[in-house]
């Protein structure tokens, strides 16, 4: 998940409580954020003013030339000397339902070529109709983008869209579109296993083993969401840090890959050479099994990357702490019938992604 994705998916899901801690926290714009205060109410224009279409224009051509970003309809700023322009206040889109179609209607001809990926979300709306709006624009398989306002390319540079320099501007022409790669997660499951035969975890020369674990499974996952066809794709990982003698990480179901050797504790793999995704496609590298015991003597951490030649590597992260581990076996074993539950806990609250 992308920088800005990961700023709308939060929007998404904390809604209105996210502006607050923006404000709050003085939150600056920045290299994939914008605050923007909406300037169209509809009592003197039917459609997107152009004050607001100048500003969705210049947004879609500077994030989606840059690396994606997320405009917030609705907060305006107050300039700080040191460190730019911060949230400062919620001003209230009139009739964001509206504005929202407005918005909707305006973005494929702000510019050329169109972005067809950008996406809206209202954020929060009151009893009266009015609220906040997120836009998402991310980082464009087509580009140059030029506004079809000022006929202009736009990039993002730190807080602004700024006009590209020529030498950027000619870079961007006559590139061949670049693979990105999305990592995805499928397949979960969690369950309570025993120390049986069937599933040999320890030995039984092994002084008092655990007689339950909890079992956490899902698929690793590479989805190209470009138009190019992406090759000598890969999933590294490391697992050195389990947090207990007892804990394990088991990587299966790898057959179309080559396992290239590694130090203990990491795992590495590629695609075979004559293996390559197609725009759109998507290639399940393995199936990976977390085995939890209620012994934790450390933090557990596994570590890992996806990615794919000329692809922006995908970085992701499970840690519990040494308190987090225990408790949260601890809740698995005693409430074995919440299994979907806990997993959902387990993804929402102990994996975190690099953009």
């Amino acid at each position: 998940m992308s920088r800005a994705e990961d700023i709308f998916q939060k929007l998404i899901y904390f809604g209105e409580d996210a502006l607050d801690e923006f404000i709050a926290e003085r939150q600056t714009e920045e290299l994939f954020l914008d605050f923007k205060e909406a300037v169209s109410d509809g009592k003197k224009f039917k459609t997107l003013y152009k004050d607001d279409r100048r500003n969705l224009a210049k947004a879609i051509s500077g994030f989606g030339n840059s690396e994606g970003g997320v405009v917030v309809w609705g907060v305006s700023c107050a300039r700080d000397k040191e460190i730019g322009d911060v949230a400062k206040a919620k001003v209230k889109v009139k009739n964001v339902h509206r504005f929202l179609s407005w918005l909707e209607n305006a973005i494929s001809g702000c510019t050329i070529p169109s972005h067809n990926k950008v996406r809206n979300h209202i954020i929060s709306v009151d009893e009266n109709g009015d609220g906040y709006v997120a836009t998402y624009i991310p980082k464009s398989d087509i580009t140059p983008l030029m506004t079809t306002t000022s006929s202009t390319i736009y990039i993002r540079s730190g807080s602004n869209n700024v006009p590209a320099p020529y030498a950027v501007i000619a870079g961007m022409f006559g590139k061949r579109p670049q693979p990105n790669i999305d990592l995805l997660f499928e397949d979960k499951t969690l369950e309570i296993i025993e120390n049986v035969d069937e599933d040999i975890l320890y030995p039984k020369t092994i002084d008092n083993p655990p007689d339950k674990y909890v079992k956490i499974s899902f698929s690793i996952i590479a989805d190209n969401q470009s138009d190019a066809i992406a090759k000598e794709l890969y999933f590294s990982a490391n697992t050195s840090e389990t947090g207990s003698e007892y804990n394990k990480v088991r990587f299966l179901g790898y057959n179309q890959m080559d396992s290239i050797s590694s130090i203990s504790g990491h795992f590495n793999l590629i695609t075979k050479p004559e293996l390559r995704l197609p725009p759109r496609g998507k290639l399940k590298f393995t199936t990976v099994q977390i085995i939890l015991s209620p012994f934790a003597e450390s933090d557990f951490c596994f570590n890992g990357v996806i990615g794919a030649e000329n692809a922006m590597p995908r970085d992701f992260r499970f840690y519990l702490s040494k308190n987090d581990l225990r408790s949260f076996v601890a809740k698995a074993l005693k409430s074995e019938d919440e299994s979907h539950i806990l997993l959902a806990e387990f993804f929402s609250d102990f994996l975190r992604g690099n953009n």
